[in-house]
Formats: structure tokens, sequence, C-alpha cells
């Protein structure tokens, strides 16, 4: 039995974007723990030229709906960059979920060879549907996930890699 393009995309998705939404959890305990504003994790970043925490979460949802955007054409809502607290972030994880577990199966299966033209880094690209989903669109999850992670382990926040795989 092979893999199909809805399973390696969807499935994936929504566990990371779990996975985030506790990782969020986590951060809210430690700063009612250690009696500070949890909204000071929201502009935390790695670096000066990297994006702020509340960045790495709205740009791991929208790349995660933006595959299924691109794939399907389904339309799906677009979300202002307008959070402001953990709970904020929390709902849009929430309703990124909920769009992608509204995405039909159907619309994604098959889909292995269609072109896929989007713009990324001010240029065209295109891609197969596949290419897209393992080359472009995984590694960006992740990545966003990754960062939120590591932004919140340098916050103090007492996570470790089995909450980064869910276990």
């Amino acid at each position: 039995m092979s893999l199909s393009m809805y399973q390696a995309s969807v499935p994936v998705f929504v566990r990371m974007l779990g996975t985030l939404s506790k990782l969020l959890d986590r951060a809210q305990a430690h700063a009612e723990a250690k009696k500070f504003d949890p909204t000071n994790f929201l502009g935390m970043r790695l670096a000066p030229d990297m994006l702020p925490f509340s960045k790495q979460v709205q740009i791991a949802c929208d790349a995660s709906k933006l595959f299924c955007v691109r794939v399907t054409g389904l339309e799906v809502p677009k979300f202002d960059d307008t959070e402001a607290s953990i709970a904020e972030l929390q709902d849009r994880i929430a309703k990124t979920i909920a769009v992608l577990n509204n995405i039909p199966r159907d619309a994604i299966d098959g889909t292995e060879a269609k072109p896929i033209t989007f713009k990324a880094g001010g240029q065209d690209m295109t891609l197969s549907a596949q290419d897209l989903l393992l080359h472009y669109t995984h590694p960006n999850v992740y990545f966003h996930v990754t960062t939120a992670y590591a932004i919140l382990r340098q916050g103090g926040v007492d996570i470790g890699k089995k909450d980064f795989l869910g276990k």
C-alpha cells in the first residue's frame, strides 16, 4: 500500500499544529508559575534578524493551509495576523486545524503530478504537488514549529524532544 498525498499532508499538518498548541499550553503554564506576562513570548526571537514567536506560529498555520489551497483550489478563510496573546494564537491553531479537517481527501489524493505555480521570495516557482509537499511545505512547517519550540526553550519553558514529537 502506498502513502497517499492526503495521508502525507493533512494528518501531518494537524499533528504538528497540535504539538504547537501543546507547546503554547506549556508556555502559558510556565509564565503563570513564574508570575510573568505570557505575552512576553510573542515578541521573542532566536536572533535579531529572525521573525518573532507569534509570526512562527502564524506561518506554521498558514503554510499548512496554503498547501491545501494551492493543490485543491478550494477557498479557505484567511486569518489576519493580529494575535496578541497566547489564547489568540491557540485560537488560530484551532481554526487552522478545523479548516484542514474539512479538506476532502479526494481533493488532494491523486494530485502528485499537478503543477503548482506560486510566489516564493518574490519569484515564481513551479513544482509538482508532490514536490511542493515534500520539498517545500513540509520543511517550511517543520522549520516554523521547530523555531517556535526553540524560542520557548530559550525562554525557559521546560520542554524537550518528547514534547516536540508529541509523545
